[in-house]
């Protein structure tokens, strides 16, 4: 990683690293994760001729982590990322989004498109109005035959996701009290342990599992003793793995929680807002994402004129560390071609 340096945002102190020189390319992480996972991606960012900007965001890492749960909602979000570039003197960037940080830059182009020049999602879709836990590939099956279940643009995400799921789904834990919280800080090093991995499930079986094994209830596991032995293989190295255990065993997880906390608020937020992204982007999935799978990919035609998409083979959910290879060529590929350096 580059040195860390801080800069004043939207009214926060955020931790910054940068890299190179030319067009900016801005890369947004995800839940539970840091600056530190595009460490593959910022030396041949910068290296092919890009200024590389890499921040922790807001609740994460070594900046700021406001106490209230509506400082996190994507009014605060996005508006850090508009800070970020004045705070540089940069004017626009591609922003590169994996995870959360994917829904983050999705909505760069909605909320200020003027600082927008481009947007990479990885493994994170474009769907509209906060719907993305309710997409039919999550949802089929989950309710009875004669009531499929259909997401409406115009209800509450949260609401709907309480008629699909049980309430031990991850994202609704999130919502409903403290105890996601207080299992996940138990044993942080565990939470990386268990989670960061490969070769767990295929998407192919994964869509074989009955009804009651597709809830998303990862977060049930935390309850109980840690097994001798987990399901395929861990994507860190022991160093990697302490640096995300001691980050967050400092900050605690509930800053990064607390994203979640805003859906409903999101949604509220956004019902008004044209939901057509008027920027170059590029969709990359993952293979055996089973949450946020390439089946999402299919709709983000209707709402993106110019939209390339690929999808890694192989590759689970932490895709840019567990195939860092082939999706920094991507990137880069696409960047050269419509952002050139």
């Amino acid at each position: 990683m580059p040195p860390v340096r801080y800069v004043r945002s939207n009214g926060i102190d955020m931790a910054v690293y940068e890299a190179g020189k030319g067009p900016a390319v801005v890369l947004l992480h995800g839940f539970p994760e840091l600056a530190f996972s595009w460490r593959h991606q910022i030396p041949p960012l910068a290296a092919a001729g890009y200024h590389v900007i890499v921040p922790d965001q807001r609740g994460y890492g070594l900046t700021d982590r406001p106490s209230k749960v509506e400082d996190y909602d994507m009014v605060h979000l996005t508006g850090d990322l508009v800070g970020l570039l004045d705070a540089l003197g940069v004017e626009k960037a591609v922003f590169a989004g994996h995870d959360w940080g994917g829904l983050v830059a999705w909505q760069m182009p909605l909320l200020h498109q003027r600082r927008v020049t481009g947007v990479i999602g990885v493994n994170t879709p474009f769907i509209p109005h906060e719907m993305l836990w309710l997409h039919p590939s999550l949802t089929k099956g989950l309710t009875a035959p004669d009531k499929p279940f259909v997401a409406n643009p115009a209800k509450d995400p949260i609401a709907q996701m309480r008629e699909v799921y049980n309430p031990d789904m991850y994202v609704l834990m999130f919502e409903d009290g403290d105890l996601a919280d207080r299992l996940m800080a138990h044993d942080v090093a565990r939470v990386f342990r268990s989670n960061m991995r490969k070769g767990v499930i295929t998407a192919a079986q994964y869509a074989k599992l009955p009804p009651q094994a597709r809830h998303m209830t990862f977060l049930q596991a935390l309850s109980q003793p840690e097994p001798k032995t987990l399901p395929g293989e861990l994507i860190l190295t022991p160093d990697e793995l302490a640096f995300y255990a001691e980050s967050f065993g400092r900050t605690g997880f509930t800053p990064g929680i607390n994203w979640y906390r805003n859906l409903s608020r999101n949604w509220r937020a956004g019902l008004n807002v044209d939901q057509t992204i008027k920027v170059p982007s590029l969709m990359i999935g993952a293979e055996d994402d089973v949450v946020l799978s390439p089946a999402m990919m299919d709709g983000m035609d209707a709402h993106i004129a110019d939209l390339e998409k690929h999808v890694v083979a192989g590759c689970g959910h932490w895709s840019q560390q567990e195939k860092p290879g082939e999706v920094t060529a991507l990137m880069v590929d696409w960047l050269k071609r419509r952002v050139p350096a």
